[in-house]
């Protein structure tokens, strides 16, 4: 044990009084200093040593600790600004996506600044968050689609979701009038020349924050397969392309690469550099079958934010895990 002059001893007593009282009992210094008789800048000092020394050790300790650890490890994989993720609720895909949408519809309104424009894309991820969305404000913004339309599929078409979130925003929103995929290339450069579609995509280009949903291709409630024409032999395809998943309509395979398939040079809407370009550019999803696409958008590194829920989360992680072993 070291050995210290009866000065050294006093001092390390203080030190040691003072950290006590300031950590432990809670007392501000302020109060320290007229409890003791010390100065307030004396008990700061002490307090400023007790720290140099390595006294002082903070832990916190958390009910949600295994969520922010999730997050860390999601936003380093990706090279996210940030991951949220939310208790998983409930054995339901749509019971735990609603509680994904109600964690992004709170961030979104945070970063949501009067004067931006929001882009986004289709489906049930995107329709969760602006379900929840319960703004105290009308906000001067402005909705657009990042993709072409579908027809048919009303609650969860890019349209119908421009207009409901600049409805809940009190802001005003702009339609696309084309579809989602081009029945050939030609036809997409035709649909793209026309000013109305042109207007749109470049209102999308310099939108300030992009919504997204993350598709999956291979799973039965896949809504890629259902936005296309799909031939015999379709599915097989897409297993053959090494497809994992789908992001503002483009077909990316599990290391978060544009797979070499037709439909992606037939897309109506943003490229995925476009939506990179984007300074911040929340992706939505929930579910197990919502884990192999993540992976993939993590891997290319096409967003900002992710929200998901701890079970998809941590399914996440394990693709993750799995391809790099595989590597």
């Amino acid at each position: 044990m070291a050995s210290h002059s009866n000065d050294d001893f006093e001092r390390l007593r203080k030190i040691h009084r003072v950290l006590v009282m300031h950590y432990v009992e809670g007392l501000s210094q302020a109060e320290i200093a007229k409890r003791t008789g010390l100065s307030h800048p004396t008990v700061n000092r002490l307090v400023k040593e007790g720290h140099e020394r390595g006294y002082v050790q903070i832990s916190v300790r958390s009910p949600l600790q295994s969520l922010f650890a999730l997050e860390e490890q999601l936003s380093a994989a990706g090279a996210l600004k940030e991951a949220i993720v939310t208790p998983t609720v409930s054995d339901q895909e749509e019971v735990n996506l609603t509680t994904v949408g109600r964690a992004a519809a709170e961030f979104l309104l945070s970063n949501l600044r009067d004067g931006d424009t929001i882009c986004v894309s289709g489906g049930r991820g995107v329709d969760a968050v602006i379900q929840a969305l319960a703004p105290n404000r009308a906000y001067d913004v402005t909705v657009v689609p990042a993709t072409g339309g579908i027809q048919g599929e009303y609650f969860t078409d890019v349209n119908h979701l421009a207009a409901q979130l600049a409805h809940k925003l009190q802001g005003k929103a702009f339609q696309i009038h084309a579809p989602v995929f081009a029945a050939s290339r030609e036809e997409r450069d035709v649909l793209l020349s026309l000013q109305s579609v042109r207007e749109v995509l470049a209102r999308a280009r310099d939108a300030a924050i992009a919504v997204t949903g993350i598709g999956s291709v291979l799973a039965d409630r896949s809504t890629y397969l259902s936005l296309r024409a799909t031939g015999s032999g379709a599915e097989s395809e897409l297993a053959r392309l090494d497809a994992a998943g789908e992001l503002v309509a483009h077909l990316l395979d599990r290391r978060g690469r544009l797979c070499d398939y037709p439909l992606n040079e037939r897309v109506i809407g943003l490229t995925l550099d476009e939506l990179k370009a984007i300074p911040l550019a929340i992706g939505v999803c929930a579910g197990a079958r919502k884990a192999a696409p993540a992976a993939s958008v993590l891997r290319g590194g096409f967003l900002d934010v992710l929200a998901t829920d701890e079970a998809t989360g941590n399914a996440i992680t394990d693709v993750l895990k799995d391809e790099t072993h595989g590597n």
